[in-house]
């Protein structure tokens, strides 16, 4: 019997591949001869490069301008010509110095010098996983990593972060990385909020930065003046990426990367795609995928929802497995699992639940394994 887990990670507990141990360890333990393949999967943010390391891919490591301009040490991954980068690792809010928020300084220039960096290991095929991150500068750091230079009215360069932009006159493209012109980028992300205005990337995802309403109005009518500006240095292509669906997102990094030529997809599929999930799942009994919360969120897009689809269209039953779930037995049905195991269910107190997750969860494996045998046992003739 082959089961497949493939779960995400449960977000300041443990990582997706820790979560699918903690499964199989309890899974094993009842059904020691089952053939379990583990797939950790993402939907494009944190975790994307874990998955790919996962799928077989190397870890290179880089080190390059944090979110404040601090230099840090990222992680990304490559196979052949392939490289996957977590903009989080370099532009999140996890890497903030400290924690705190700079809604108007954070840049994104370690996301291009990571881009550059898998330039310089030979990749040409290039995925850019966006979610979690610290800057709302529409890309401009991105773009400066790669080589571009911001100015103002007298020749100066900008200094880092949306904020500035507000005081660019000129965009010079002039050293911008030549070997782009022979790579494919990919833009993993799942929103798709156009750069400026009430749903844009200042308006939606600034609060959640640590912008105050006026830093968004001061944010949005910056990255206005940055899109008139690059969009006569760049000419149509980043004209017309202002207003595509996924410009918004990462503080408008999609944005920039349309401009460069990217193609959007949701992260789940690209994820789905690297790590082979689709043939793991051909053949199996079961699927287990999950994430720490299941939830509204879950259905636009997330990487259980990707995965319940993906084992339907093989005709594979799903379950879900999560740290607490709202989601009503209609719309967990609608998305196709036949169950949803939440460790809640088994300790209510959240905190215990973080703290004592890979326990819970080799549990959760454990009973699993135990209806599989006694349907199977139901299964039997009589003698």
């Amino acid at each position: 019997m082959k089961i497949v887990l493939a779960p995400d990670k449960f977000k300041g507990s443990l990582t997706a591949a820790e979560v699918a141990e903690a499964l199989a360890d309890g899974i094993r333990a009842v059904l020691p001869e089952a053939e379990l393949v583990l797939v950790p999967v993402a939907d494009g943010g944190e975790g994307t490069v874990s998955a790919a390391l996962g799928a077989g891919f190397s870890p290179r490591r880089a080190a390059v301008a944090g979110p404040t301009g601090r230099t840090l040490t990222a992680e990304f991954a490559v196979r052949g010509t392939r490289a996957v980068i977590e903009m989080a690792a370099a532009s999140g809010l996890d890497v903030l110095p400290g924690g705190v928020p700079d809604a108007k300084g954070a840049t994104s220039l370690g996301t291009g010098q990571l881009i550059r960096a898998a330039l310089d290991a030979g990749c040409r095929d290039i995925v850019l996983g966006v979610g979690g991150s610290a800057c709302t500068d529409g890309g401009a750091g991105m773009l400066a990593g790669l080589g571009a230079r911001f100015t103002d009215d007298a020749g100066t360069e900008l200094p880092l972060g949306g904020a500035a932009l507000a005081r660019i006159a000129e965009a010079d493209l002039s050293d911008l990385d030549e070997r782009l012109d022979s790579a494919t980028l990919t833009l993993a992300a799942d929103v798709d909020n156009p750069l400026l205005g009430e749903r844009g990337a200042a308006a939606v995802f600034g609060p959640q930065k640590g912008a105050t309403p006026s830093d968004v109005a001061e944010l949005d009518a910056a990255l206005s003046r940055f899109a008139e500006v690059l969009g006569a240095a760049m000419g149509a292509a980043a004209v017309r990426a202002k207003d595509a669906p996924g410009a918004g997102a990462a503080g408008g990094v999609g944005y920039a990367a349309l401009a460069l030529g990217a193609a959007r997809r949701r992260g789940i599929d690209v994820v789905v795609e690297f790590t082979g999930l689709r043939e793991a799942i051909d053949g199996a009994a079961l699927v287990v995928t999950g994430e720490g919360s299941l939830d509204a969120q879950s259905l636009s897009g997330k990487a259980p929802v990707g995965v319940a689809a993906e084992a339907a269209a093989l005709g594979v039953p799903v379950v879900a497995v999560c740290g607490r779930s709202q989601l009503d037995p209609a719309a967990r049905a609608a998305v196709g699992f036949r169950s949803v195991h939440a460790l809640t269910d088994i300790e209510p107190d959240v905190a215990t639940c973080i703290r004592e997750a890979r326990t819970l969860l080799r549990r959760i494996g454990t009973d699993l394994a135990g209806t599989i045998v006694d349907s199977e046992t139901r299964k039997e003739p009589a003698t």
